[in-house]
């Protein structure tokens, strides 16, 4: 029965990923569910992250969709900052840890409740690429550390930074999703912080997720999935701290 709702959970995961972000706000509480610990929760998602942003930049790349040169180059600071974050998160205590995970599900709850839907792109162009090195670096640090809620960071930076709009700026999030999971994916590994048969079970249902959602594209009532996710993401933070 655990295996189903692992596998379903991917599934719905994948979906909310691709559409928004913050499907990692489910599939975290779930693996604890499931007995893991945090840290090892934690390493245990980076498959399911893994399997449905292959699934997604595959069905965009049919489409031509991905600008492959802008997403290799920004790829570079989020791979890096992935491989810091990571090896933070690999040596921090599971109590700590748990808690961390409590206030920073609080605060993307909010974040994600009062972030504005606007659908034309940012008119700013990047005057200082080292600024945003740095901040694609610390988006990366997140990334590689918890992972839940960084498609938010992503999207936020790339309509800021690179004047995308919203469509665009998903499609690359995914890419560079991709490209520091491999990376943070190892470190964990490494670490014995990967549980390899939860992961796939999360994993399979995440990938047809990813496939999905990808088709869905934002078709669907943005409005109405933000508040599934605060809701949902209210829920996690009281399950971490309590």
């Amino acid at each position: 029965m655990l295996y189903l709702l692992l596998f379903f959970g991917g599934l719905a995961s994948g979906i909310i990923n691709v559409l928004a972000g913050g499907g990692s706000f489910l599939t975290l509480p779930l693996l604890s569910l499931f007995g893991l610990s945090p840290s090892v929760a934690n390493g245990t998602n980076r498959i399911s992250i893994l399997l449905q942003n292959i699934s997604a930049t595959a069905s965009f790349s049919r489409k031509k969709v991905l600008n492959t040169k802008k997403a290799l180059y920004l790829s570079i600071p989020t791979i890096l900052g992935s491989l810091a974050g990571a090896n933070i998160a690999v040596e921090i205590p599971d109590r700590i840890l748990k808690t961390v995970l409590g206030v920073i599900f609080l605060f993307m709850a909010f974040f994600n409740l009062l972030s504005k839907d606007e659908e034309s792109a940012s008119q700013l162009k990047p005057s200082n690429r080292l600024l945003e090195f740095i901040i694609f670096f610390l988006i990366g640090i997140y990334g590689g550390f918890i992972q839940a809620g960084v498609g938010f960071f992503l999207i936020a930076a790339l309509r800021k930074f690179e004047g995308e709009g919203i469509k665009s700026a998903n499609v690359l999030k995914i890419f560079l999703t991709l490209t520091f999971t491999i990376f943070s994916i190892i470190v964990f590994s490494f670490n014995s912080k990967v549980e390899l048969i939860p992961g796939l079970v999360l994993g399979t249902g995440s990938f047809f997720g990813g496939n999905i959602g990808a088709h869905l594209n934002l078709r669907l009532d943005k409005r109405v999935l933000k508040y599934i996710l605060f809701a949902m993401i209210i829920l996690s933070a009281i399950l971490y701290l309590v």
